[in-house]
């Protein structure tokens, strides 16, 4: 994979604008699409809301040099109005049990509560001419069931914007079983790309280090149906019609 944007901790911008719709350096001409997953409970009651919610976060796989919760950010009401909490917690990262008490006192079933961390991913580095596996961004949201005109029945009591697409589907439609038809280059940095996955060592590794993504997703979605009472899961993406199908088809590939 391409190398990718991640926010930097001496940044002097708020945190959350470093998150959404970053655009990708390479070969993007505009944004990356980003890849989602919504988890629907069973049963969702104002008074279990952080109960819920703490067991899901305890299941989040943080990265291994960027552990804990980073940000924090409670909403009432709808997306349009002005956050009633926000906090950075960069200089002293939250576990699960900790930033469930931060939010307590803002509980209602008009609430929506987000929070940032970082999971380790494969990444290609371009510049290194090698995998590494490196923190990415991920913004996990819980919504009240009368947050923002029952927002939830779409998104889900917990939706999680967990990177960029590609982490999980690569490139120009190298991975997987099916033909999918390539679009020529948009960049040198991309024809460089191209060229070098021409090369079936190359190609593999790349199918190898994709499919790793896959899998560490999967096993967290396992570890989340066992941690909550779900009624429904849905793994997403705003560039694949089919997102799941995807993910299955490239873990298919030999």
């Amino acid at each position: 994979m391409l190398p990718t944007y991640a926010p930097d901790d001496s940044d002097d911008r708020p945190p959350r604008a470093n998150f959404r719709r970053v655009r990708h350096p390479v070969i993007m001409g505009g944004m990356a699409n980003q890849s989602y997953l919504s988890v629907w409970c069973k049963d969702f009651p104002e008074e279990r809301i952080l109960a819920r919610f703490g067991d899901f976060l305890s299941t989040v796989p943080f990265s291994a040099t960027k552990p804990g919760f980073t940000y924090l950010v409670v909403r009432a009401v709808d997306m349009a109005e002005t956050p009633i909490r926000e906090q950075d917690l960069r200089a002293v990262p939250l576990d699960a049990k900790a930033v469930i008490e931060l939010a307590q006192d803002q509980l209602h079933n008009d609430s929506a509560f987000e929070i940032n961390c970082y999971w380790d991913l494969w990444v290609f580095d371009a510049a290194a001419g090698k995998w590494q596996l490196e923190p990415q961004p991920m913004e996990i949201s819980c919504y009240g069931e009368h947050y923002d005109n029952e927002l939830w029945k779409e998104r889900g009591h917990f939706e999680v914007n967990f990177g960029f697409e590609h982490f999980f589907t690569g490139h120009a439609g190298l991975l997987g079983i099916r033909q999918i038809k390539r679009d020529p280059a948009q960049s040198p940095e991309e024809a460089r790309f191209l060229e070098a996955m021409a090369w079936p060592e190359n190609l593999r590794k790349y199918q190898d280090k994709t499919q790793e993504n896959i899998r560490k997703l999967l096993e967290w979605v396992r570890r989340i149906e066992t941690a909550v009472p779900v009624a429904r899961v849905r793994l997403w993406s705003e560039g694949e019609e089919n997102f799941e199908a995807r993910l299955e088809e490239i873990l298919a590939a030999r």
